[in-house]
C-alpha cells in the first residue's frame, strides 16, 4: 500500500498551490510577485508578535537569568548542529561535516547535551546550513519571496526546506508529545528573545520594515548559500568600475 501523506506535508502543498494562484495579483516588486499577499501576512505576524510573542519574550529575559538562557540556547544550538551536519553531507562538504559532527559529539558528551558549548571553547567553528541552502547549493532557484504565518520571511525553496529539516532535528524525535511541544515552544521563545536587541536597531533604521526585512533576508540567504562569497552580479561589477580611479593622462 502507498504510504499516507503526512498532514503537515498536505498543508504545505495546499499553501503553495494557494500562493501560486495569487502570484498574478498585487504590486510587482522583483523577486516578490506576492507582495500584496505577503504584506497581509506580515501585518498579521506583526500584530501577533506585538501582543503575544514580544511581551512573553521580554518577560522571559527578565525572569530567567542570563546563564540559564545561555544554557537553553546552547542546547538548541547543539540540536541544530545535527541538522547542519546532515546538510553538510548532502552538499558533499566532507571537511565541514566532520567538524560539525565533532561539535555535536563534544557538546553532547562533555557539555551536558549542549548546556555548555565545549566545542567553541576548543575552537571548533559554528556553521549555518539547512535544507534550503542545500537545494540552493545544487542549483534550485529560490522562487518568489514568501512570508509564512508566524514563521516570517522565506521563499518557495526555503519554506519546504524548513519542513525537510524537521526530519533531521532531534527535538522532533522526542516521543512524549507534550514534552516535545514544550521544547518546540521554548525554542521559539528563545529565538524571539534573541532578536530583541536587533529589533531596536531595525526600528531606528527602517522606514518600510517589510521591505527592509525582505531585502535583508534575500541577501543573507544568497550569502549563506555561497558561504559568504556570492558571485558578483553585473551591477556589482559596474559599481567596481565606478570605484576605480580615473587614470591621469601622461603629460605631453
Amino acid at each position: 500500500m502507498p504510504r499516507p501523506v503526512p498532514n503537515r506535508l498536505r498543508a504545505a502543498a495546499a499553501l503553495l498551490l494557494l500562493l501560486a494562484g495569487c502570484a498574478s495579483t498585487g504590486p510587482r516588486t522583483p523577486g516578490d510577485p506576492l507582495e500584496s499577499f505577503n504584506r497581509s501576512v506580515y501585518r498579521f505576524n506583526d500584530v501577533a508578535d506585538r501582543y503575544v510573542a514580544k511581551p512573553v519574550a521580554i518577560a522571559y529575559t527578565k525572569v530567567i537569568p542570563q546563564f540559564a538562557r545561555t544554557g537553553v540556547r546552547n542546547v538548541f544550538s547543539n540540536a541544530k548542529d545535527v541538522v547542519i551536519t546532515v546538510n553538510d553531507l548532502l552538499q558533499l562538504k566532507g571537511t565541514n561535516a566532520a567538524s560539525d559532527a565533532a561539535r555535536v559529539m563534544a557538546n553532547t558528551l562533555f557539555g551536558g547535551l549542549g548546556l555548555v558549548d565545549v566545542a567553541s571553547m576548543r575552537g571548533i567553528p559554528k556553521r549555518n546550513e539547512d535544507f534550503g541552502q542545500t537545494l540552493g547549493h545544487w542549483g534550485v532557484p529560490p522562487g518568489p519571496y514568501l512570508v509564512l504565518p508566524f514563521l516570517g520571511p522565506s521563499n518557495f525553496r526555503d519554506g519546504p526546506g524548513r519542513y525537510i529539516d524537521t526530519f533531521f532535528d532531534p527535538v522532533w524525535y522526542i516521543s512524549n508529545v507534550p514534552e516535545r511541544n514544550v521544547m518546540v515552544g521554548l525554542r521559539l521563545l528563545d529565538n524571539r528573545a534573541n532578536l530583541l536587541p536587533a529589533e531596536r536597531l531595525l526600528d531606528q533604521a527602517a522606514v518600510d520594515r517589510y521591505a527592509f526585512l525582505r531585502d535583508a533576508y534575500m541577501q543573507r540567504r544568497v550569502s549563506l548559500i555561497y558561504d559568504g562569497n556570492p558571485p558578483k552580479s553585473k551591477d556589482d561589477e559596474f559599481d567596481d568600475d565606478l570605484d576605480d580611479p580615473v587614470p591621469t593622462p601622461a603629460p605631453k
